[in-house]
């Protein structure tokens, strides 16, 4: 579809203010269909590394805080950072693995150093990219997706029975039962000819399911108690900041990979926004979307939440309601704050049981997952990048099955390796630069051969 053709079906171009009933209603539909995004890695991390309510209440509002903020700098666009158009910002389920690895072994403040200080690696890959992408190739980015995808599918199976492996109830018939009929509701839904039905289907499912597990008494209430601040209080490092080089070096693997796909979020919401893919403008747009995916995941280090990414899912809408402004983006960003500082927000979603977030994830996971295989399946498959993905797989995923193998490691090699999506990404990026070289030199002898 060319440049042209995609302008003339906006109804708001980029830089368009709109009235202020159609901005409010673009910036709803945005709303809806991130929300649930933001607050699953949150409730995901917090129920891994066993966090009680309130504090899980805590990371879902400061994500939802630091998606408000994220997003404001990306569609205003502050300098050099940001990309100024509508780009909206949440936390990234590219970091849950890496984060619960890192919780688990150093803990939470040890998760927030590592958010911070690694993020300059993505701020550097803005200025460098056009050289990382040698290395960091599309065969890679989508092994990397695969991975992500696969790895997060076995938290959401967890989630469905139950969330607690040991606990005498998980995989009972009443978990199960919320888990399928949200699941269930949520592929109705997003098969539904209503584009609002659709693009709301993940949070319709989860409010069916919450509604069902109230009904069934498995909603404890006794967190919404006189003692729930009314707002939380702005302040950095509320929960600590640990330097711990091992955890900076697994975060800053998934910075690089997370710049790649910024750069394709990027792209697709210039083409959708009808601006031109092969211009300085273009050159300078990607940049600035990329280092804002650092700055604003250092801002979310700092405010106790995760680091945040473009989300791609909003191009989609953009299509559908015709609405590029990057104004619109003013109006998501103040309601994601407003969210944020009020904590009977999160401590609801806190509260949700974990079937109900087992059935709405693990759609999403298989999906990531088949955007993977999807990416991977559009490279040329020779004979080096099935070797690539096949050794990207084994380690990835072996050490996701089989944790147990680097018990005996030192805890900094633990905290880089324990998860299956750096150890599987950082293989895919060596692999796949090394067997580079290895083909071109046995090519290049065989050439001198004959």
């Amino acid at each position: 579809m060319s440049t042209s053709t995609i302008q003339t079906s906006l109804i708001y171009g980029v830089n368009d203010r709109p009235p202020l009933r159609d901005a409010l209603f673009a910036a709803i539909q945005h709303l809806l269909a991130i929300f649930v995004a933001i607050i699953t890695p949150p409730l995901i991390i917090a129920k891994a590394l066993g966090l009680d309510t309130e504090m899980t209440g805590f990371l879902v509002s400061m994500s939802l805080f630091a998606s408000g903020v994220a997003t404001f700098i990306q569609c205003r666009k502050i300098g050099p950072v940001g990309c100024g158009m509508l780009c909206v910002q949440g936390t990234s389920f590219s970091f849950i693995g890496p984060i619960i690895a890192i919780g688990t072994v150093s803990g939470l403040p040890a998760i927030f150093g590592a958010c911070v200080l690694g993020a300059p690696i993505e701020i550097l890959v803005s200025c460098t990219f056009k050289y990382l992408r040698r290395v960091i190739t599309p065969l890679v980015s989508g092994i990397v997706v695969m991975l992500i995808g696969l790895t997060l599918i076995k938290a959401g199976i967890v989630s469905c029975g139950g969330g607690n492996v040991e606990a005498p109830d998980f995989g009972s018939m009443q978990n199960l039962t919320v888990s399928v009929i949200v699941l269930v509701s949520v592929i109705i839904f997003n098969l539904c000819p209503n584009r609002y039905l659709r693009m709301s289907s993940i949070f319709i499912g989860i409010i069916i399911g919450y509604a069902t597990a109230f009904a069934m008494g498995m909603v404890d209430l006794s967190a919404l108690n006189s003692s729930t601040p009314h707002f939380y209080s702005l302040l950095p490092f509320q929960l600590g900041f640990k330097v711990v080089p091992s955890a900076i070096i697994a975060m800053g693997i998934v910075y690089l990979v997370t710049a790649i796909e910024a750069t394709g979020d990027v792209t697709a919401n210039s083409m959708i926004s009808g601006l031109p893919v092969d211009d300085k403008g273009y050159t300078k747009r990607v940049a600035g979307g990329v280092m804002a995916d650092g700055v604003n995941s250092m801002i979310a280090g700092l405010f106790s939440s995760f680091p945040n990414s473009i989300f791609a899912q909003n191009n989609g809408i953009i299509q559908l309601t015709g609405v590029a402004s990057r104004y619109v983006g003013y109006f998501i960003a103040v309601m994601l704050v407003l969210l944020g500082i009020f904590p009977v927000v999160g401590i609801i979603f806190s509260m949700m049981p974990a079937p109900v977030l087992g059935g709405a994830t693990l759609l999403m996971f298989g999906t990531v997952a088949a955007t993977g295989v999807r990416i991977v399946a559009s490279q040329e498959m020779d004979r080096r990048a099935v070797l690539v993905l096949a050794t990207s797989l084994a380690f990835g995923m072996g050490v996701e099955l089989m944790p147990d193998i680097l018990r005996n490691m030192p805890d900094s090699v633990r905290t880089i390796f324990s998860s299956g999506i750096t150890t599987g990404g950082l293989t895919a990026i060596i692999a796949n630069a090394v067997l580079k070289v290895l083909v071109k030199d046995h090519e290049k002898t065989n050439t001198e051969t004959k």
